[in-house]
């Protein structure tokens, strides 16, 4: 079945239509306010558009420094062009997603135009890739995540185009080049998933291709040297993040690696969450709960086109190499602890939705196959409405107000900006929770200057009566102006007295936990109760922010079973009230498993803030081995 040239203009400027209306809808007010890591991405943008530097004064970075990690380059400069002409705005960020997934389904719907020579195939797969949650969803979030579907669409339009030549020339080495390196340098996993890609064009080997296909691995080595180069500057700053998230430890056998890879592996493609339901806490930046990540009628068209592509005999190799793609797809997300992260499994969608054109093909093909051909139609349709409706009654949910932090703007930022005044506004951060930044950035979004803020740290304490905007729990006797969980505004009360060091003979503590946890998942956040004594003759102050950096708190860490850290000082709490020689209490203390499998030891210990931790000056510490499973 084939349409006009006329009536397929019109089709596309319907599906145009339709399409900018889907995705630009209520862009301003969902998601609902803007996620940490879109404010961080915003702002550095707006940085590099004003001043040349990133927050922290760095000229033209190839990478951005941002709570412990690296930001990659790619979507940070075209905001910044972009801000050049707009200026600062939430909207702009995220129609520059938008705009993206936008392209996607374009050069999607291009791709199955060139493979299938049918404009109805085209238009139909097109519109798929349109109403597919997963890629809908993520061209909502003013992420770097949010290009990666449009380089992959861009990659595999290269790879079809030289599929079907019988020798590569300048044009397609220096295309997958491109492509290639825009994959490594627009999200994190593109380091890994872009060489599997380039290894996989073997898949195209003979002997006219061959000199072709080394050509494009040195080329694309090429565009490698500025990550190596940058690598080389900060040791480890493109790896640390992978290590805490990863389950690959020195201490696992190959055999520990690989069935854990396996099992991560199969998780990732499990169908039930890409087909039927997902509700994992892990995708909740990206998805609504309840909803499939992809159409369920996905599943019918991949296994239709693989019944359709065995019945050949002989499976091609642009086939193959789609196939070889939608496994490595999810390798990179399963090398680390979580199970179907949909931001780490970006190119998934991509690839799965490739493997319906061959039955998009055979229902275009022949008139007799209408009836079909309809019922797809509508279910694809059907489906996409539906989800639709159900993402934009999510806006108000609970769940999305509290994950992308929309009483910041309306509640914590305007309660500090009215009782600070004139006075500077203090921002004092939890290690676990760095939010400064949406300080800087909201405050540039209403022209207030950055010098109104003053960063304490994770240590430094505010001076007496100052207006403090923290993601730590508030001091106790503080007066607090407005809470929105994690942040909080109070008022910083004076010291109530002044504290010195505690001498090194003096830090002797007796820890002990009646009901230590045994078996943990990766990341898991629980509250474990600890009992200290006090075994000196010193009485060891406790207090908040307003007597630091010399209050005594509870901490803990995480060390491998050799007593190498994994994680250094996860989680921090106060003592609540002073404790004196001898006397023992018992204290709540809220701790974060590693992300990474396997057993390890929880190590409980004492610090007075900005002097020592107490385990340095000969105290001993708890310890017990945990298992993360």
């Amino acid at each position: 079945m084939n349409v006009t040239t006329r009536q397929f203009a019109l089709i596309c400027l319907l599906l145009f239509i339709f399409a900018v209306f889907i995705q630009f809808y209520a862009l301003r007010s969902n998601p609902p306010g803007f996620f940490l890591d879109e404010s961080s991405i915003a702002y550095n943008a707006y940085k590099i558009a004003t001043t040349g530097k990133d927050e922290h004064g760095e000229a033209f970075p190839l990478f951005f420094r941002a709570f412990g990690e690296y930001k990659n380059p790619v979507y940070i400069y075209l905001l910044a062009a972009i801000y050049r002409v707009t200026g600062p705005s939430c909207l702009a960020a995220r129609a520059l997603s938008t705009s993206a997934g936008l392209l996607t389904a374009l050069l999607l719907g291009l791709l199955a135009l060139q493979i299938t020579k049918n404009r109805l195939a085209g238009i139909l797969f097109a519109a798929c890739g349109l109403l597919t949650p997963w890629l809908f969803e993520l061209s909502r979030l003013a992420l770097e995540v949010a290009l990666y579907p449009f380089a992959v669409a861009f990659f595999l339009l290269a790879v079809w185009k030289a599929s079907i030549k019988p020798k590569w020339g300048i044009a397609q080495i220096c295309w997958f080049a491109l492509t290639l390196a825009l994959l490594t340098y627009t999200y994190s996993i593109g380091r890994l998933h872009a060489p599997l890609l380039a290894l996989g064009l073997i898949l195209f080997a003979t002997r006219k291709r061959l000199p072709a296909i080394v050509l494009t691995w040195i080329a694309f080595g090429i565009t490698l040297i500025p990550l190596l180069v940058f690598q080389q500057h900060h040791p480890s700053a493109l790896t640390s993040r992978f290590k805490l998230i990863s389950f690959v430890t020195p201490e696992s056998s190959w055999t520990q690696t690989m069935l854990e890879f396996g099992k991560h592996l199969f998780s990732n493609l499990n169908p039930w969450r890409l087909f039927v339901s997902e509700h994992s806490r892990v995708s909740e930046i990206v998805h609504i709960p309840g909803p499939p990540a992809m159409l369920t009628i996905t599943a019918l068209l991949v296994v239709s086109s693989l019944w359709l592509l065995i019945r050949r005999k002989e499976i091609d190799a642009w086939w193959r190499f789609v196939i070889f793609g939608v496994i490595a797809s999810v390798v990179p997300a399963s090398l680390t602890v979580d199970n179907f992260h949909m931001l780490r499994l970006a190119p998934l969608p991509v690839f799965l939705l490739t493997l319906t054109i061959p039955t998009f093909q055979w229902l275009t093909s022949d008139k007799h196959r209408q009836s079909l051909l309809y019922v797809a139609l509508l279910l694809i349709f059907l489906e996409g409405i539906i989800f639709q409706v159900q993402y934009q009654r999510s806006a108000s949910s609970p769940r999305r107000l509290h994950t992308f932090d929309a009483d910041y703007p309306t509640k914590i930022l305007p309660s500090a900006l009215e009782a600070a005044g004139a006075g500077p506004i203090y921002l004092a951060d939890n290690p676990g929770r760095p939010a400064y930044v949406q300080a800087y950035w909201y405050a540039l979004l209403q022209e207030i200057p950055a010098a109104k803020f003053v960063d304490l740290g994770f240590e430094k304490a505010p001076p007496e009566n100052a207006v403090v905007i923290t993601t730590e729990s508030p001091c106790l006797t503080c007066r607090v102006l407005a809470e929105s969980e994690p942040y909080a505004t109070y008022i910083a009360k004076a010291p109530s007295t002044t504290l010195v060091p505690i001498a090194e003979g003096e830090m002797n503590a007796e820890i002990s936990m009646p009901d230590p946890p045994n078996r943990l998942h990766p990341g898991q956040q629980i509250e474990v109760e600890i009992t200290v004594r006090n075994m000196s003759h010193t009485i060891w102050p406790a207090g908040d922010r307003s007597l630091s950096p010399l209050r005594v708190t509870i901490g803990n860490h995480w060390l491998d079973l050799n007593g190498q850290t994994i994680v250094n000082d996860d989680g921090r709490g106060p003592l609540n009230s002073d404790l004196h020689p001898g006397e023992t209490r018992k204290f709540t203390l809220t701790i974060n498993a590693p992300r990474r499998t396997g057993e390890c030891l929880l190590e409980i210990d004492l610090l007075q803030e900005g002097v020592s931790w107490f385990g340095l000056k000969g105290s001993k510490t708890w310890r017990s081995k945990v298992t993360i499973e």
